[in-house]
Order: structure tokens, then sequence, then C-alpha cells
């Protein structure tokens, strides 16, 4: 079965001083993620875990959402509802820090100042600790959108990109963006994540490629950071280690709420089957949204 990725605990703490609604206002923020598909999502949740204000930017609906019946993602012994899926993926960036905005990224540019002279040859990192925003994206119906850094994860859309230089492989109607193995495209700052890096459909594939790309962007803007983990109570600390940046220790009784608190959150999202109509290719029915007839 293909599934396809792309689109079309609490919050982490911000490398920001702005609270997350000044960034919304003011269009500000460390990561831009173009596309809420499953690699984006993802991306999503670990640049947000590791205090890089994140946001997600996203048209249209992630093809995943087409599957009928998800069965071949790990953790799910019985498969999953597709919509529930992403619905409980995006619910995890949210509450992991990361914002929304639905509009189409019509093109990113380089912000005034940036001349260009960081773009990537070899294996050159992509740290930058100056704190200015290398990248102005247009959102179409929204407006202008600033990052440090960009992840495009958008499933086939790659016109945007094209004013930055980034390396592109014309293949038919797809295209695809060239990048080192870890995501970074030929433009410092800039990274590709998903599909769109010609990475195979499945959403496991997705997921993990969106969580390498992430991990990677995390090295690379040289934020303090070992590995996102969630340890027993002493398992650094007893052994006369501090505990490394971006993990956390917790003792028993913490454990045991997060334990009850994501069953209870795990029952409610699967207390009544999904309420959306089953998706399928949208050249079939006549529904922008690919959403079949209701079958009762």
């Amino acid at each position: 079965m293909t599934d396809d990725d792309d689109t079309t605990t609490e919050a982490s703490t911000e490398s920001s001083d702005e609270p997350a609604s000044e960034r919304h206002a003011t269009g500000r923020y460390d990561v831009l993620v173009v596309g809420g598909g499953v690699a984006g999502l993802t991306a999503s949740v670990f640049t947000a875990r590791a205090g890089l204000s994140t946001v997600v930017v996203n048209d249209g609906e992630p093809i995943v959402r087409r599957n009928a019946h998800l069965e071949n993602f790990p953790g799910f012994p019985a498969g999953v509802n597709s919509n529930l899926f992403t619905d409980m993926l995006g619910a995890q960036s949210t509450r992991n820090g990361a914002d929304h905005v639905e509009g189409r990224v019509t093109e990113i540019r380089r912000a005034s100042g940036d001349d260009g002279e960081g773009d990537r040859e070899g294996d050159e990192r992509a740290g930058d600790d100056s704190g200015a925003s290398r990248f102005v994206a247009d959102v179409e119906d929204v407006g202008e959108v600033a990052a440090q850094y960009v992840v495009a994860s958008s499933w086939a859309d790659a016109d945007y990109l094209d004013g930055l230089g980034v390396e592109i492989r014309d293949a038919g109607s797809k295209r695809y963006v060239d990048d080192d193995g870890l995501g970074r495209t030929t433009v410092e700052g800039v990274y590709v994540a998903g599909r769109l890096s010609e990475r195979y459909h499945q959403a496991i594939v997705a997921a993990g490629h969106g969580a390498e790309v992430a991990i990677t962007l995390i090295h690379d803007s040289e934020v303090p950071y070992y590995h996102d983990w969630v340890a027993p109570e002493g398992y650094f600390t007893d052994r006369g280690r501090e505990v490394p940046p971006g993990c956390e220790e917790i003792d028993e009784t913490e454990r045991r709420a997060r334990e009850r608190e994501s069953m209870a959150v795990m029952q409610e999202y699967f207390s009544e089957p999904h309420p959306e109509r089953q998706r399928t290719h949208p050249s079939l029915v006549d529904d922008e949204l690919g959403r079949l007839a209701d079958d009762e």
C-alpha cells in the first residue's frame, strides 16, 4: 500500500523572546515549514521541541488523507484512519509549540541584506547565529512570513524555490529538490523533506525523513542538542552526568501523570469513527477535495 506524504507534554521553550501570538502577528520565525503533510508536520514537532520557533504553512490537504486505511505505520496493529492519523499528527505539532497557517507560498526570497554568499558548497554547515531572518515567504491571502530556516515539504510544488537558486530536477510533471542526503539543499538554510526530495511514498518513510531533516537543521542551527528523550529520574544524574540538552528526567509521579494523560487523549481520539468523508483522486469525483459521496 502506498501512503503518500506531503501536501499539497507541553510546548517547548521558544528560542525567540516573542510570545507565539506576537510571532504569528509579526510573521517572524526561526523555522518555516512549507507543507503540512507527514514529513512537514513531523519536522515541525522536532524543531519546535528543540526550542526553535516554528510555523507550518499548508495549502490544501496531504495526499495521505486519500488513503482508505493506513495499515503499515508502526504502532497501529490494526491500522488507523488516515484522516485521524493526520489530525493527531497536526495536534502533536501544535501541542509542542508550532504555529499553523493555511495559505499557499508563492515565493521565497532572500531577506533584505542577505547577499547569498552562504550558499553551500560541499559539506558546509548552515549554522548562522546572527538571529536575523534570512528568508521571506510570500503567502497568498496571508502576507509575508520571515524565517531563518526553510523546510520545503510540499509535494509536488517547488516553484516557490526558483528565485533562491535551489537545484531542482524536472521529471515530467514532477519536480524534485536535490539534497546532500540529510536534507540540506544547495542553498544554505534551505532544507527539503519527504517526497519532494524523491524519497519513497510511504508515510513512515516521510515521517522518518522529516525527523532526520529537522535534526540536521537543529544541529546546523547550533542550538545545544543531544537528542529528544524523556528519561526516568536519575538516568543521567545518578551516574554523575548532567542531563544533556534536549533530554529530560522525570520522576515516577510525573511519568504516571503523563501516561494517564496520553491514555485519556488516545481514548478520546478513538472513541468514535472519524466524521470526514473518504477522499479519492480529485479527477474521479466532482469535488475539489476528492471527497466521495456519503454512503448513507
